[in-house]
């Protein structure tokens, strides 16, 4: 179950593209609707109702001090992939915000990362039909050893955009 929204019907025009290309478009275009993304330069690798992923090499802008992936750019890879995953579902008429972004640091990060964000089909029908409410989305993260460097709880709630 999802719904047609903005975000869907963009990344619906995108479908029949070949792979690369969709991915630097999707990359781009999605991008525009976050500005803040183009800074780390995400990637969207995939994004569709089922699922989104989304990722991030390990390159001197986004590095800390012992050369691997910054904290904040893990927390953004996690946002961001949990977001968009409540954004292909939620109605036009309603605001995501993200309410709670918890990170767990495990272990130092090896290489480039990647998040991987699903819903489960009763929070999909909880965005889709409930008016307010909140939704905590599953994300994985797993960096070039195929380890989760971190974990992560992110809530995300919406609301009707225009206040009663």
């Amino acid at each position: 179950m999802s719904t047609s929204n903005q975000m869907s019907r963009l990344v619906g025009k995108l479908e029949g593209l070949p792979g690369g290309l969709r991915q630097g478009l999707q990359t781009f275009l999605l991008g525009n609707v976050v500005p803040f993304l183009g800074t780390a330069r995400l990637r969207f690798e995939e994004v569709s109702p089922q699922r989104v992923v989304v990722s991030i090499k390990n390159r001197r802008r986004v590095q800390n001090h012992i050369k691997g992936v910054h904290a904040a750019a893990m927390a953004l890879l996690a946002e961001t992939a949990t977001g968009f995953a409540v954004g292909m579902h939620l109605p036009d008429d309603k605001l995501p915000l993200i309410k709670t972004l918890r990170v767990d640091y495990l272990k130092r990060a090896q290489g480039n990362m990647k998040a991987v964000a699903q819903l489960r089909p009763e929070q999909i029908r909880a965005i889709v039909s409930e008016e307010k409410g909140e939704v905590t989305v599953p994300v994985t993260i797993t960096d070039d050893s195929g380890e989760s460097p971190i974990q992560c709880e992110m809530i995300w709630a919406w609301i009707p955009k225009k206040r009663d």
